[in-house]
């Protein structure tokens, strides 16, 4: 048999990528069968993802997709805090910014990321373990199948902290959503809890995480479950605030978060598309996906050259804003800015300054 691989097997640095049995429907490992798991590696940085990991995940998923033994690739991060909260502001911020040519070359990368799972032969289960945000929400998006802890949360970060989501979000997020809901989400950059996410389309299922001291799982607890408030708006899966909130820290820190579930549906739904002829799935997934990749062939070009660009300018602050400023406060001085621009000030270091957060 010829071996389609780009490159013989590697070492990864700075993902995790381990092939593990499919699992059948009684527990038991299949033989000869398996997933290919692909992990973010950078908890610390709640998975964001760096230059080198893009260049890993491109590898990993192409791998996965010459692997003949591979049933589905479940894409995830490491730990129980988040998926990937999108590219490593750091690099962004003491690299990139203001260096669109470099960012350029960057973005080829991470088209290719996204490209690379969309066109991968075996289906891909996004195994949400915590914050799926920013880029995060792009990459994952771009899988087929989501399968989430109910203690997640999604949503996007771009026109806060100086960028658009135009990775991804601005092609696929109405597909799930509708325009509406990707409107309010692109733009105000407001996120969504799991349950919020599963009722709108955007994910397949959610599963209990927090487990009490005598194994019963509970709902994620800093949510609300009521339908609506007094005046008929959705309340169901909105955050909580205030005392509420507090008093729902003091529950979840009495439990321990226990992932056991989320890896019992991952491995039910991969299993469950095992039980398929290999060929028609393909194709179906295929055939299905061709929503999303019309508007991301249309756009991902383009997008990259605008994004590239806009390190000179918002990019440049926004990112300077999220790394610099203290932990209370990463955003930019918003209406200073628009004060500034309105004046006709034109970009320059010393703006970029005054709209710094301070410490």
């Amino acid at each position: 048999m010829k071996d389609h691989h780009l490159v013989a097997e590697t070492t990864y640095q700075e993902i995790l990528v381990e092939k593990k049995p499919l699992i059948d429907d009684k527990g038991n490992e299949v033989e000869q069968l398996y997933n290919y798991w692909i992990y973010l590696n950078n908890p610390k940085q709640y998975n964001s993802y760096t230059t080198g990991a893009v260049k890993e995940i491109i590898l990993a998923f192409r791998q996965a997709s010459c692997d003949r033994s591979a049933v589905a690739v479940v894409f995830t991060g490491v730990g129980d805090k988040a998926f990937c909260t999108g590219g490593n502001t750091k690099e962004y911020a003491e690299y990139y910014a203001g260096n669109p040519q470099e960012y350029k070359q960057y973005m080829r990368l991470f088209n290719d990321m996204v490209t690379g799972i969309l066109m991968c032969d075996k289906p891909v289960i996004c195994r949400v373990n915590g914050m799926r945000v920013g880029g995060g929400q792009e990459i994952g998006m771009a899988c087929d199948f989501h399968v989430s802890s109910d203690t997640a949360r999604y949503g996007q970060a771009g026109p806060k902290h100086g960028s658009a989501p135009d990775g991804g979000s601005t092609d696929f997020l109405h597909l799930y959503v509708g325009v509406n809901r990707a409107m309010e989400s692109c733009t105000l950059c407001e996120h969504w809890s799991a349950q919020q996410a599963v009722r709108f389309g955007l994910i397949n299922k959610i599963v209990p995480v927090l487990k009490q001291d005598d194994g019963t799982y509970i709902a994620n607890p800093f949510v609300h479950m009521e339908e609506s408030d007094a005046w008929g708006n959705p309340k169901f899966g909105t955050f909580k605030t205030g005392e509420e909130r507090a008093a729902a820290k003091k529950i979840a820190d009495a439990c321990t978060v226990d992932l056991t579930l989320l890896d019992h549906e991952v491995n039910k739904m991969a299993y469950s598309l095992a039980m398929t002829m290999p060929d028609c799935l393909a194709k179906t997934i295929e055939s299905v996906r061709k929503k999303k990749l019309q508007h991301w062939q249309t756009n991902c070009e383009t997008n990259r050259s605008w994004l590239s660009l806009n390190m000179m300018t918002e990019g440049r602050a926004g990112f300077r804003a999220f790394n610099e400023g203290p932990k209370h406060n990463r955003e930019a001085d918003f209406l200073k800015l628009r004060r500034e621009l309105a004046k006709g000030t034109p970009w320059s270091d010393e703006l970029t300054e005054s709209i710094l957060p301070k410490a």
